[in-house]
């Protein structure tokens, strides 16, 4: 792999890497309070806000995972993609302003608020879970195909990055990540027409051939339409990607934060929207540079190397080998930066959690210098944590893609199906919660436990039959059920009336309506 070591290309990694330092450095003087840290003074326009949720949901699982998947198979998961404008249209409208009216910096306020303590401290801490398997995913991704390019070590890659990041987060806060985030917004579109240019002409044929190829061998197929609940079929692909987007939407603190630190109302529901309706493009781009790659492959009967052993591998070995010196670079650069992006989004939410939800419940009389320094403290050790996570999946096999989306489809904790029921039901209360926890829980261990060709316990008959893309999607559904079946059959006499109203879309849309058009900036 010595030969693909281009040092113009590396060089131009390591410049873009501390530009984004460079970012972080610029900010760092005004990271004096927790309202700074966390929510940039709730100061940023809408545009920047817009690129920065796409960065939020966009990482090196697109650049990489996106392409390996389309190479090996179909466009099958794109189609959870085109969820988020979907559920964007059902309740951005609404969950943006209420948002920014019931918590300050957490949306995990709002649980407390409705349901108590308890409920608080459990979904800060799912959220915890699933974004900390994601963070891990992320970073591998990049040092898995910075070595497919390079041949530099895996471990060495993921160290240095997550070290960059790290600082640059710990620094810089929100409004750095955010900068860095639009940054990167215009360096991948670069990228991609940079890459989809060579893949397109390079084969004899040119667009042409490698369109007509990739058609002929169903390349383009979105999956089967079979209403079969035990495989990737596009069914199963609609509810995953629904209710991902939904939790994303709703209970998700990444996308929450980026509600609160638009300067009004309107600007955030703006940059939402721009963000939405970017990402479908992008994810669209990556699948097609997955397929035109297969289809070079197919057309010039190039043979890839013994060393090329996952189909996400083969993008970046394409990258190495014939784009010309620089363009590679520029690449890698972009994949570095939406990596960096994602991994300190994520650092600065959790840290928002650790303090907002669990030291400061635990310290009420703790002063804002205290939890700012804690805040930084949690940045850098679950980054470290991150970047352990990283090192040990670089040494499993399979598609990133898939088991990225097995793990979050798992690892969600049924808050979309928790927010539902607090948003929507008045008659919910703590008892009933805890009951819809207890059932989400016990159904996601044994669904876990049991499901796939290899379960971990084989129960015969009594395994889970279904996907596992399907266990996150039923998990909020049986939260919501039982939970609101729990709150009309149990007592709950020690529900105060203030958890209730203003918290719910009923309460909350008649207080809009009692302070009149004043109400929605």
């Amino acid at each position: 792999m010595s030969s693909n070591l281009r040092w113009l290309d590396l060089a131009i990694v390591a410049g873009y890497m501390a530009v984004l330092v460079g970012v972080g450095i610029r900010f760092s003087r005004r990271q004096t309070s927790t309202e700074t840290y966390f929510v940039a003074k709730r100061s940023v326009p809408a545009w920047a806000m817009g690129l920065s949720l796409v960065a939020t949901l966009i990482s090196s699982v697109t650049f990489v995972a996106y392409p390996g998947w389309a190479y090996g198979k179909d466009w099958s998961l794109l189609v959870p993609g085109f969820m988020v404008v979907v559920v964007l249209g059902l309740v951005g409208t609404v969950i943006i302003p209420f948002y920014r009216e019931a918590v300050g910096m957490s949306a995990y306020e709002y649980f407390g608020r409705r349901f108590g303590r308890p409920t608080r401290v459990y979904s800060s801490i799912a959220f915890t879970l699933a974004h900390f398997s994601k963070m891990g995913f992320v970073v591998y991704l990049l040092g898995l195909t910075i070595n497919s390019m390079t041949g530099w070590p895996v471990d060495v890659v993921i160290l240095v990055v997550a070290a960059a990041t790290i600082f640059y987060t710990v620094i810089g806060g929100l409004e750095a990540v955010i900068w860095a985030d639009v940054i990167q917004g215009f360096v991948v579109w670069v990228g991609v027409i940079v890459c989809l240019g060579y893949l397109l002409f390079l084969p004899e044929g040119g667009p042409a051939a490698v369109m007509r190829v990739a058609a002929e061998n169903h390349k383009f197929s979105l999956g089967s339409g079979a209403m079969d609940f035990s495989k990737p079929t596009l069914v199963v692909l609609i509810i995953y990607g629904f209710f991902w987007y939904l939790q994303r939407y709703v209970a998700d603190q990444t996308v929450v934060q980026r509600y609160l630190v638009a300067k009004s109302d309107r600007a955030a529901l703006k940059g939402v929207s721009f963000g939405a309706v970017l990402c479908v493009p992008v994810w669209t781009l990556f699948m097609l540079i997955g397929t035109c790659t297969w289809a070079f492959y197919k057309l010039t009967g190039e043979k890839l190397p013994s060393f090329v052993t996952k189909a996400d591998q083969v993008f970046p070995y394409f990258l190495s080998t014939h784009l010309p010196i620089g363009m590679a670079g520029l690449f890698m650069a972009s994949l570095t930066g939406a990596a960096m992006s994602m991994l300190a989004s994520d650092l600065n939410s959790l840290a928002v959690v650790g303090v907002e939800d669990l030291y400061r419940l635990m310290r009420p009389a703790s002063t804002d210098k205290q939890r700012l320094r804690l805040g930084k403290l949690i940045v850098a050790v679950i980054g470290l944590l991150a970047a352990g996570t990283a090192v040990i999946l670089a040494h499993t096999k399979g598609s990133a893609l898939s088991m990225w989306f097995s793990v979050s489809a798992v690892v969600s904790g049924g808050l979309a199906g928790l927010f539902l029921l607090a948003f929507l039901s008045r008659r919910a209360h703590r008892k009933g919660v805890y009951a819809g926890i207890a059932a989400c829980w016990t159904f996601t261990i044994w669904a876990t436990l049991t499901m796939g060709e290899k379960p971990w316990v084989d129960l015969g008959p009594y395994n889970f039959p279904w996907h596992d893309y399907m266990v996150g999607a039923i998990g909020h559904i049986i939260l919501l059920t039982v939970g609101y079946a729990g709150s009309l059959l149990l007592a709950d006499a020690a529900a105060p009336e203030e958890r209730v109203r203003n918290a719910t879309l009923w309460h909350w849309l008649h207080e809009r309506r009692l302070r009149g058009p004043g109400a929605r900036r």
